[in-house]
């Protein structure tokens, strides 16, 4: 299909009379067009389609219909019923009363256009750029930041599971591309063990006989791969997507001892950014915050929060359900950014915080990072806080650091953490340090030789300390609570958009879903300011009001 711009400009006067008469105190839809004007034109998304070819259904009403399909929670044959039949759709859209709309496959075509080219983030874009026009943004204002989960559209399955799922596929995509090779050369029991799917298997619960079920099903994977990847194997079957993932799942999960398939150990799997978690979502991942573990993905969303203004959502970044949140920072700034919508301010919780996050908003963006530092661990003191980091002088110039004794430290290296961050590794000599009385108290070891100390950078240092200075004080503990009001978005996206249940596999299709939740939120709370709806006031249970503050 090819795009053919289309006048949206102008609604038509036959829709504009029944619309007023149908709905005399408007609805979200109409406020939308009347208030925001025309979000989507065709020319943002010309390069998503070919210049010949069959005409395409306007991309800039597509856009609308998808973020008004999250305002609502409609499926795609709700949301194409709703343009044929709705007349406030009707008129946000621009529609003859009598326009037939479109068959409900248009927007999952449509959505795959806009994977392709990142389109989400500009649908984002041009509702922000609505409310900028409005003077609904601040510039230079507050901003907050707050993560949450994102289950993967695959249903979650057991070790077990997934080995003998992962097997199954692989048979099932063989079995279609070359029937004649398999049927020849498959073992007779795979007919009976992989005809249905993992989840309908009744598999044992004693561990030894589950053992063996394991065991029984990385021998029969192995020998499918040995058989993939023999020499008179027809090369089509290699390229099969199945066969890799079989192939990656059986080095993640088994290895051969004494020519054996054995399985492998917990501490002998690859790390969870790495692993499979199912095989009908390569990209899902398992995460953990707190206490709640997933597969799937991760969600951050920065939102305004300035007191007179309507709070909208600014930036949806989804990541890996492993990304660490202590990475986020940096990736969140570079989007506002982009946007033209950094705050002066922005609050975050403690897992965004740290000194080299801290150092980067100032330095690059003129951001002030604002969240609750990490305690200072000291991993080689088992004493007081007479010999805990803060305790020794640093001379930054001269490279040198003096403990409470007046010892003068030998080494001074720069070095690189586990996570790739610059660090500076400073030693004392173990002829100062064998010679002190309280060396047992300043290193934690069986067999103490000298101290050691691993420094951030001179400017994340100095930052951190900064910091934490003004973290310990009344007036920025009780700012603080600017922070809180982010879940509550969060909870309006997971009730309204199901912002926590992937509707699609794979990191971008799941990317574009939460950057269309991110549009309709700001729709939702963009109608409510403009209806002077008054936001709703956050709920505490009687117990919880009773709780000590301690």
């Amino acid at each position: 299909m090819s795009m053919r711009p289309a006048g949206l400009g102008e609604i038509p006067a036959e829709t504009v009379r029944v619309a007023r008469a149908a709905f005399p105190k408007g609805s979200l839809a109409i406020r939308v067009r009347d208030e925001l004007g025309l979000l989507f034109g065709d020319g943002q998304f010309a390069g998503l389609f070919p210049v010949r070819g069959k005409p395409a259904w306007s991309p800039g009403r597509l856009a609308l219909v998808l973020v008004l399909q999250f305002v609502e929670g409609l499926t795609d044959r709700q949301a194409a019923q709703a343009v044929r039949a709705r007349i406030d759709w009707k008129y946000a859209l621009g529609l003859e009363l009598a326009d037939a709309g479109f068959d409900y496959s248009v927007l999952s075509e449509f959505r795959d256009r806009l994977i392709k080219a990142d389109g989400g983030r500009e649908i984002l874009d041009a509702v922000l750029a609505a409310a900028r026009r409005r003077d609904l943004i601040v510039v230079r204002g507050r901003a907050r930041t707050d993560s949450t989960h994102v289950l993967s559209a695959v249903r979650e399955v057991n070790q077990l599971e997934l080995v003998a799922e992962t097997l199954r596929s692989a048979l099932n995509a063989v079995a279609r591309a070359e029937p004649d090779w398999l049927n020849g050369r498959a073992r007779p029991e795979w007919f009976k063990h992989y005809a249905t799917r993992a989840e309908d298997s009744r598999f044992p619960k004693d561990r030894s006989r589950r053992d063996q079920t394991y065991r029984r099903i990385g021998d029969d994977g192995m020998h499918l791969l040995k058989m993939i990847w023999a020499v008179d194997a027809p090369p089509s079957l290699r390229r099969l997507p199945q066969a890799e993932v079989l192939r990656q799942v059986w080095v993640q999960h088994f290895h051969m001892v004494d020519g054996e398939v054995a399985r492998r150990g917990p501490k002998d799997r690859p790390p969870g950014v790495m692993r499979l978690v199912t095989c009908y979502d390569l990209e899902a991942r398992t995460g953990g915050k707190g206490d709640i573990n997933w597969d799937g993905y991760k969600v951050h969303v920065t939102e305004t929060c300035d007191p007179d203004t309507p709070h909208l959502v600014t930036s949806v970044l989804t990541t890996l359900a492993s990304v660490s949140d202590a990475r986020m920072a940096a990736p969140v700034h570079d989007e506002l950014a982009r946007r033209d919508l950094l705050p002066g301010e922005h609050w975050v919780d403690a897992g965004y915080a740290n000194g080299g996050a801290l150092t980067a908003a100032r330095r690059d963006h003129q951001v002030d990072l604002h969240g609750p530092l990490k305690a200072v661990t000291v991993p080689h003191a088992r004493g007081d806080a007479a010999f805990g980091q803060n305790a020794f002088t640093i001379d930054w110039d001269n490279q040198l650091v003096t403990c409470p004794n007046g010892v003068v430290s030998t080494q001074w290296a720069q070095r690189r953490s586990e996570e790739g961050l610059a660090t500076i590794r400073v030693r004392f000599s173990p002829a100062d340090c064998g010679t002190c009385p309280q060396l047992t108290k300043c290193v934690n070891s069986p067999r103490p030789r000298r101290r050691e100390i691993n420094l951030r950078p001179r400017d994340e240092y100095e930052e951190l300390q900064q910091a934490r200075k003004l973290q310990t004080t009344a007036a920025w503990k009780d700012r603080y609570n600017i922070r809180a009001g982010v879940e509550g978005t969060i909870s309006q996206a997971v009730h309204a958009c199901g912002l926590r249940r992937s509707r699609y596999r794979g990191l971008a299709k799941t990317s574009l879903q939460h950057q269309l939740t991110g549009a309709a939120v700001n729709l939702i709370r963009i109608d409510a300011w403009l209806t002077n709806t008054p936001r709703a006031r956050t709920r505490i249970s009687p117990l919880t009001a009773l709780r000590p503050a301690a």
